[in-house]
């Protein structure tokens, strides 16, 4: 989590929200992302996404079966949609999101019992370090 930190401070220093996420394959980093929507003037660009997308490239394989995600919010609906998609076998992330979570703060897109794929979430992890680098963003922003 603290290397998915650093893309969500990086990210911050380039203007956006601070989220970053890392994508690790038996204990080692395979892929990085951080928040690029605004330097990409792409909505899909969430550090998730970005992330996963890297991975996928470094594997050769868009199925993330091998993958565990470290992210530093809770994901959104499609952040959430796309581990789906992909069968990431884990998730971990930091803060939860109490506006747009989608593992369990304001939806259960992840796990839902309905949906084909179910995967390993681990919440909470140094969640004041996250929840903390946002709040203090967008009260700089004010």
């Amino acid at each position: 989590m603290q290397a998915a930190l650093e893309d969500a401070c990086a990210a911050r220093d380039a203007g956006e929200v601070p989220i970053g996420a890392v994508a690790v394959i038996r204990g080692e980093i395979v892929a990085r992302g951080q928040n690029r929507v605004l330097r990409d003037t792409d909505p899909t660009a969430h550090a998730e996404m970005v992330a996963m997308r890297a991975a996928a490239q470094v594997i050769g394989n868009y199925r993330l079966v091998d993958c565990e995600l470290f992210v530093t919010l809770e994901p959104c609906a499609m952040c959430a949609g796309a581990m789906i998609h992909a069968r990431l076998g884990r998730l971990v992330y930091g803060a939860p999101d109490p506006k747009a979570g989608a593992a369990g703060s304001v939806l259960e897109v992840l796990n839902h019992p309905k949906l084909n794929h179910q995967m390993a979430v681990t919440a909470n992890v140094l969640a004041e370090e996250c929840g903390e680098l946002l709040r203090g963003f967008f009260r700089d922003r004010r």
